[in-house]
């Protein structure tokens, strides 16, 4: 009675040796894991002048190009994440976003690739970056005027570039920047002049979205920065009689220093031949002398 008991054994052991064998069998065998390609990490944001007719605006990356990259003229530039608007200078605005892609290290921290700085090309004012979330990431620039644009890549180094129209004429005009290392310093004068290049129709708009976009890496380098006083921008700038006469927008304050904003714009301005004073005005529209003989500036800009 003790046979079928040792077949039963031996059948039992000849399946349990099978088994291994069996497993590896089927349509999973052979699956490998995959790792998710690197995203691309946007490195540097520069721009040039071709000489001719076109400033190009590059955005190299490490780890390959973004497949998504797309460039489209906007009325005004969002966050991404916090979705409130971007300050950006200039009287146009285009909105550049790539995905995949980072301006971050994978441990958080950030690339070389600046969150905003200023150009001293014919048409492109300004590069502010408006996100780095979740995979994408978005730039807008701030342009002189509205003409056509066109992205193209290259390699080695992967690039995007942004090339945008700029065949119009210019001239050379200062735009002045407090210099805080002068200041700190004690050495005058605190204002010092750059050039720019404006349109001659508009040049004191023009001058005034220059000096919004703010001081370009050489002269951040040298101690420069916009001193904005809590202001984010100007509007109602008109020129009438030799007056030039703006309100700033966003803020106004002082901050009990002795220079403040008034020091660049009435610089910046008056070095046109058609204004013989300025009156600046706070964000409600108020300035302390608006009809005397000599420059106006609005109470929260004194110390």
């Amino acid at each position: 009675m003790k046979a079928p008991w040792k077949l039963w054994s031996l059948l039992v052991g000849l399946l349990a040796l099978a088994a291994p064998a069996l497993a590896v069998t089927g349509p999973a065998a052979g699956v490998r894991a995959t790792s998710a390609p690197p995203t691309p990490v946007l490195v540097a944001v520069r721009a040039t002048h071709d000489g001719g007719t076109v400033d190009r605006v590059v955005f190299e990356f490490r780890g390959g190009l973004p497949s998504k990259r797309d460039v489209a003229y906007v009325e005004r530039v969002f966050a991404d994440g916090s979705g409130r608007p971007v300050r950006i200078a200039g009287q146009a605005l285009l909105r550049v976003r790539f995905e995949p892609a980072q301006a971050h290290t994978d441990d958080g921290q950030p690339t070389e690739a600046p969150r905003r700085v200023a150009f001293g090309v014919p048409n492109v004012l300004t590069a502010v970056r408006a996100g780095d979330f979740e995979g994408v990431t978005t730039y807008g620039l701030g342009l002189a005027r509205r003409t056509p644009v066109r992205m193209t890549t290259l390699q080695d180094p992967p690039r995007v570039v942004v090339r945008v129209g700029a065949d119009f004429p210019v001239v050379m005009r200062h735009v002045w920047f407090f210099n805080r290392r002068r200041f700190v310093e004690n050495r005058e004068p605190f204002f010092v002049r750059n050039l720019r290049w404006v349109a001659p129709g508009a040049p004191a708009t023009a001058l005034m979205d220059r000096l919004f976009a703010g001081p370009d890496p050489y002269e951040r380098a040298r101690g420069q920065r916009l001193l904005r006083s809590g202001a984010s921008g100007y509007d109602d700038l008109t020129i009438s009689n030799g007056t030039a006469d703006l309100r700033l927008t966003g803020g106004c304050r002082s901050g009990g220093s002795t220079v403040t904003i008034a020091g660049e714009i009435l610089r910046t301005l008056r070095q046109l031949p058609t204004v013989d004073r300025v009156v600046l005005r706070d964000p409600a529209g108020h300035t302390l002398d608006p009809t005397g003989p000599g420059d106006s500036t609005p109470a929260c800009l004194e110390p």
